[in-house]
């Protein structure tokens, strides 16, 4: 068995959305198993907070900007020396009804939820090939595989659309390389904190008792999902959709 603390002994890794929430739990799991790490968001003094966290390194990228991302996938192969994982992890909710949602809106949710995962592994997968151990796992959400509640067609479809890409992805860069995809319940994150802290009591209790653990995650929970699919324990999966969902979905 593989020794926990170094099971990422060696690896080099790519992960967006590592500022905060379950991007930054995540850069801390692989960190502590040995990894190096490319990080990358928006965000640049997030990101360097996490780098003094984990040791990664900085790449500040607007996911809007195809250019900007194939410009960050070849600096960090650059600096790590190749490129064996990729986490895509970087999400932005959106709200409202179909009639009130605008078409900019549209534009936004996809192209940071799921175009830029599609233009990362566009970058990423010919750098990865020959590696060995190469896997990248995409953060979807469970409300891409049930909606919870109206208000939610972009997220949903963006969401959705990004676990049918993992699968098809799947096959264009097997055998060497594994894509896998993570369904995250609700968790302690930035991006949850309305929802969660902005209800009365009532509201949020029923909330919460969508989920069979009757909880929400830490955003470590869901890390160690991430953490698993892109370690060598998880070496004969690809193309499943992997949900750490406390109970919220059965499938």
């Amino acid at each position: 068995m593989t020794d926990r603390n170094q099971r990422f002994a060696g690896r080099r890794i790519y992960l967006t959305g590592a500022a905060s929430g379950i991007g930054r739990a995540t850069a801390q799991i692989l960190a502590q198993g040995g990894a190096k790490l490319a990080l990358v968001d928006v965000n640049e003094a997030g990101l360097k907070i996490v780098a003094s966290e984990t040791g990664g390194v900085v790449l500040p990228t607007d996911l809007r900007d195809g250019a900007a991302i194939d410009r960050s996938v070849a600096q960090a192969a650059e600096q790590l020396g190749g490129l064996d994982g990729v986490v895509n992890c970087a999400g932005v909710p959106s709200g409202g009804l179909i009639d009130q949602l605008s078409p900019d809106e549209w534009d936004r949710v996809v192209a940071i939820n799921l175009t830029a995962p599609y233009r990362v592994c566009h970058a990423a997968v010919p750098l990865m090939r020959g590696e060995a151990n190469g896997s990248i796992v995409n953060v979807a959400s469970g409300v891409g595989l049930l909606p919870t509640a109206a208000g939610a067609t972009a997220y949903a479809a963006s969401k959705g659309g990004l676990i049918a890409f993992t699968r098809a992805l799947a096959k264009d860069v097997g055998p060497s390389i594994r894509a896998n995809c993570v369904c995250p319940g609700v968790a302690e994150t930035p991006m949850t904190e309305r929802i969660l802290h902005s209800q009365d009591e009532a509201s949020a209790a029923a909330f919460v008792a969508q989920y069979t653990l009757n909880r929400v995650a830490d955003a470590a929970e869901i890390a160690e999902g991430i953490a698993f699919l892109l370690s060598h324990e998880a070496s004969f999966v690809t193309g499943s959709t992997l949900s750490v969902d406390g109970g919220r979905v059965f499938h």
